[in-house]
């Protein structure tokens, strides 16, 4: 697919309104190695840079993804697999970058990614554009093992959180935590494909407690057990791009309105709601870590203390980073374009109440939102580039159908004497489904 050729050095996403001059000259590459068809997040990286008439260019899987089909794609190419190793990832790399031959921005759009990125740094140097990150920052921050410990460096509230050492700790810890506990793992990254483990649950009993405990083992990821916030404070993100001064660029803070799962999963429709102090929290915790590069970090409210508790830090963008699209067109991945091409980088001009709703799992949102005026965005409808919205839609419903088709399938019958794990809980929450997106 070709990519269109608008008018060189602007940028095109809202018609009528003054945009920010980009120069386009350098190519990007999207890294997705996570195979969800779904993600609408690398779509929304697509068209942002697409539409500045910005050469994309995107490793991931293209076999029935809807991205595949937006006219913004310069060219998909062959992602590697889920759970290869760095030397991998860097080979698929190279031969991406021998494809394009010049040097290109690099934008890792899952977890994953952004941590084989970090650790190749020096390797990919001279063939990619990346943020000058500390070395292994993007795998500290996103092991959840050592999130408790960044947070009180930098005075941030934090769930309390037990690693149990064994399954009759594991046990114990539920009793100590009140139920229900948030199962979660450390590493979700490093979960085989095939284990059924989702990278959080929510669990109530001590039995479920050593059932993950025993099923973790040998997965190189820790089972950890955290204290469950009731949702009634609400769900809150912050975005940004920390450039190479630790100045913040192309996001903001956001509330949750819908999620999918309902309740407890990714945000389906999210309101750009600017809080300082959730602002000066990050400021100060990204000072702190000397990050640099693209970030989405979850919060939600302690109802005991009223105090905003970190929960995640992804060191990549988040799904529904198009939410914080300014006046000026800025959000978190043209921010790093214009940084790492040594372009100016406008000041924000914020766009509050602006909203972003995802289609397929907030349906009656969308239809409400196409019939409302701006400032919203929907993931996947784009009257510049409608086919990747239609595919979705078709992709979708087979999707449905086959999760249908499994349920009411008859469960096999177990094999005399063979014992079956009982189910662990599967309500979804905000990490696993951005663990999954």
């Amino acid at each position: 697919m070709a990519v269109p050729r608008h008018p060189r050095g602007l940028v095109h996403a809202t018609p009528g309104r003054n945009r920010h001059v980009l120069d386009p000259s350098v190519p990007v590459v999207l890294l997705r190695i996570d195979p969800n068809p779904f993600h609408h997040g690398t779509l929304g990286a697509v068209r942002s840079l697409g539409r500045c008439g910005v050469e994309v260019h995107v490793a991931a899987e293209a076999d029935r993804s809807p991205v595949a089909r937006s006219r913004f794609v310069s060219q998909m190419h062959p992602p590697p697999p889920p759970g290869a190793p760095p030397a991998e990832i860097a080979a698929a790399l190279r031969r991406i970058a021998a494809r394009i031959a010049r040097p290109a921005v690099l934008i890792p759009m899952d977890d994953a990614g952004a941590i084989a990125v970090s650790r190749l740094g020096e390797a990919l140097t001279g063939t990619f554009l990346l943020p000058e990150q500390p070395g292994h920052l993007a795998e500290r921050v996103a092991d959840k093992a050592l999130l408790p410990g960044l947070c009180r460096s930098a005075g941030i509230a934090h769930p309390a959180t037990v690693e149990p050492r064994d399954e009759s700790e594991a046990a114990a810890a539920v009793g100590d935590l009140g139920t229900p506990v948030v199962a979660k793992w450390s590493r979700p990254w490093l979960l085989p494909p095939d284990a059924g483990l989702r990278s959080t649950s929510l669990i109530s009993t001590p039995h479920e407690a050593r059932s993950l405990y025993r099923r973790g083992l040998g997965t190189g990821s820790a089972l950890l057990l955290q204290k469950h916030l009731a949702p009634g404070g609400g769900d809150w993100f912050c975005h940004g791009y920390a450039d190479g001064h630790g100045r913040l660029h192309g996001g903001g803070s956001g509330s949750k309105h819908r999620a999918w799962p309902r309740g407890a999963g990714l945000t389906a429709v999210g309101r750009w709601t600017p809080v300082p102090e959730l602002r000066a929290m990050v400021e100060r915790l990204v000072a702190e870590l000397g990050y640099r590069g693209i970030f989405d970090i979850d919060f939600r409210i302690d109802p005991e203390t009223g105090r905003y508790c970190l929960l995640d830090f992804n060191p990549r963008p988040g799904a529904q980073f198009r939410l914080f699209a300014d006046a000026d067109g800025l959000d978190v991945v043209r921010a790093q374009y214009l940084d790492l091409t040594h372009q100016r980088l406008p000041a924000g001009r914020a766009l509050p109440g602006r909203t972003f709703v995802v289609e397929n799992y907030a349906p009656l949102s969308a239809l409400r939102a196409l019939a409302s005026a701006p400032p919203r965005e929907l993931a996947w409808h784009a009257p510049d580039d409608p086919a990747p919205a239609r595919h979705m839609a078709a992709e979708w419903s087979r999707h449905a159908l086959r999760r249908l088709l499994r349920r009411s399938a008859p469960a096999p019958a177990a094999l005399p004497g063979h014992r079956t794990e009982p189910p662990v809980a599967a309500r979804a929450t905000e990490t696993e489904r951005k663990a999954s997106c």
